[in-house]
C-alpha cells in the first residue's frame, strides 16, 4: 500500500508539470471559493485506533468546510476543516476532526484538478497524514459549483493508507470580468466587426476594418480606377500608373530608349548621355632568379588586371618579358620570352581571357629598369610588364 501511495504522488507531480506553463499567466475564472461537503472516509484494515490495538477502525463520515484561493488559472491553495466520525469493528464510534492545507493544480478550462497536501487528524489518537487526490468543480449555475473529490491519505507514523470520497457545494468569489473586445490588428475596429483582420500597421481603414486605399498609391478606393497598382508606382489622379518602365524620368510614350540602365543621365528622348573617357592599367610581375614561374597567379593585382580586361572587352595587350643583366644575352632573351608566355597562359587558363587579345614579346636584358650591379637591381629587372589603354564611351551619372 505504501508503494501505491508513492506511485500516486509521482503521477500527480508528472501530470502537473506537463501543463505547468500552459495557463500560467491566464486570468482564472474565479479568484477564490468557499465550500461545504459531505465526506465518506474509508480506513486501512490494519489501522488500530487505541493504545491496546483491540479496536480497529472500519470507516466513517464527516462534514468538510474549505476555503480556497487561486493564484493563477492553474495554481491554487486551500485550507480545510473536517468534523470526522470513525466507526469501529466493535460497533462503537469516535468523533474528532481533521485539518490541513492543499496545493491545487487546475487543468485547462478547469476540466479537473489535482491536489496534494498535509492533514492533521485527531480521532482517538492524533496523527499526521500526507494526501493526494483528484477532483472537479462542476458548473451548476453562475453562483454555485458542485464539488466532487477522491483522495488518498498516508500515515507517516504507522504507514497505513486511508481513502475518502467527497461531494459538496462551492460558492465562487471574485469572478473574472469579461475582457475588452479584441482588436488583433490594432486598426480601431474590433475583431467581431473587422472584415479585413490582417490590416498592416498604419493603414487607414473604414468602419469594416478594410483599407481606404488598398494599394497605398495615395488615391482613395472610391476614385481609384486601378485598385491593384504595385507598390511604389507613380500614378495619376485616377490611381492608374504613369508608365516609365526603366524609371529614367521619361514616360514610355516618349521614351526612345526604353531599357536605360538605372542611375544614368538621359536626354529628352530617354536615351543615355555618354562621355568619352581614356582608361588605362599597368601591371608589373616580378620573378625569381632564372625562373619563368608566375609564383602568385591569384595575387590581387593580377586579378584586378584580368577584371579590367573583362570590363573592356575591345582592348588588347602586349606582355613584355624582361631579365636582369647576369647571364648570356641568348639565355636571357629565351628566359624573357618564357616569362611573357607563362603569364599569358595564366591569363587565358585561370582568368578566361581570350588568347587572341594577348601578344607576347621578350626583351631579355635590353630594357633594364635599374642598371646597378646589385641584388636589388637584379630583383626589379626580373619581370614582365603589360599596359592596357583604351578610349571608351562612359554613361554620365545622374
Amino acid at each position: 500500500m505504501k508503494q501505491h501511495f508513492k506511485m500516486a504522488a509521482l503521477s500527480l507531480a508528472v501530470l502537473s508539470s506537463t501543463h505547468a506553463f500552459a495557463q500560467e499567466s491566464e486570468e482564472p475564472a474565479y479568484k477564490s471559493w468557499g465550500a461545504v461537503s459531505g465526506m465518506y472516509y474509508n480506513t486501512d484494515e490494519s489501522r488500530p485506533n487505541d493504545l491496546t490495538g483491540n479496536r480497529v477502525t472500519d470507516d466513517g463520515q464527516g462534514m468538510t468546510f474549505e476555503y480556497g484561493f487561486r493564484f493563477t488559472q492553474s495554481w491554487a491553495a486551500r485550507i480545510e476543516f473536517t468534523a470526522l466520525d470513525l466507526d469501529y469493528t466493535d460497533s462503537s464510534d469516535d468523533s474528532g476532526e481533521m485539518t490541513g492545507v492543499d496545493a491545487m493544480y487546475f487543468m485547462p478550462d478547469d476540466a479537473w484538478f489535482l491536489f496534494g497536501g498535509i492533514k492533521r487528524q485527531s480521532v482517538g489518537e492524533s496523527t499526521t497524514l500526507g494526501n493526494i487526490g483528484i477532483g472537479k468543480h462542476w458548473n451548476v449555475s453562475e453562483s454555485y459549483k458542485l464539488v466532487t473529490e477522491i483522495a488518498a491519505y498516508h500515515d507517516f507514523g504507522e504507514s497505513y493508507n486511508d481513502y475518502s470520497v467527497k461531494l459538496g457545494l462551492a460558492i465562487p468569489f471574485g469572478k473574472s470580468t469579461p475582457s475588452a473586445p479584441k482588436d488583433s490588428d490594432n486598426d480601431g475596429v474590433v475583431d467581431s466587426k473587422d472584415q479585413c483582420p490582417m490590416t498592416p500597421a498604419g493603414v487607414r481603414v473604414d468602419a469594416t476594418g478594410c483599407s481606404i486605399d488598398d494599394d497605398n498609391d495615395g488615391v482613395l478606393n472610391s476614385v481609384d480606377k486601378c485598385p491593384n497598382t504595385p507598390a511604389g508606382t507613380k500614378v495619376d489622379a485616377t490611381g492608374c500608373a504613369i508608365k516609365d518602365s526603366d524609371n529614367d524620368g521619361v514616360v514610355d510614350s516618349k521614351d526612345m530608349c526604353p531599357d536605360t540602365p538605372a542611375g544614368v543621365k538621359v536626354d529628352a528622348k530617354g536615351c543615355t548621355v555618354f562621355d568619352e573617357e581614356t582608361v588605362e592599367i599597368t601591371l608589373r610581375v616580378l620573378f625569381d632568379n632564372e625562373s619563368a614561374v608566375v609564383k602568385m597567379p591569384k595575387d590581387p593585382e593580377i586579378s584586378e588586371f584580368a577584371e579590367f580586361m573583362k570590363q573592356y572587352p575591345s582592348t588588347t595587350a602586349v606582355i613584355e618579358g624582361h631579365t636582369s643583366a647576369p647571364g648570356t644575352e641568348a639565355y636571357n632573351m629565351d628566359l624573357s620570352k618564357r616569362r611573357a608566355a607563362n603569364f599569358k597562359e595564366v591569363m587565358v587558363d585561370m582568368y578566361g581571357i581570350d588568347s587572341a587579345r594577348l601578344d607576347t614579346v621578350g626583351y631579355g636584358e635590353t630594357q633594364l629598369l635599374d642598371e646597378g650591379n646589385n641584388a636589388e637591381a637584379h630583383r626589379i629587372n626580373r619581370r614582365i610588364s603589360v599596359t592596357v589603354k583604351d578610349t571608351v564611351k562612359v554613361a554620365e551619372e545622374k
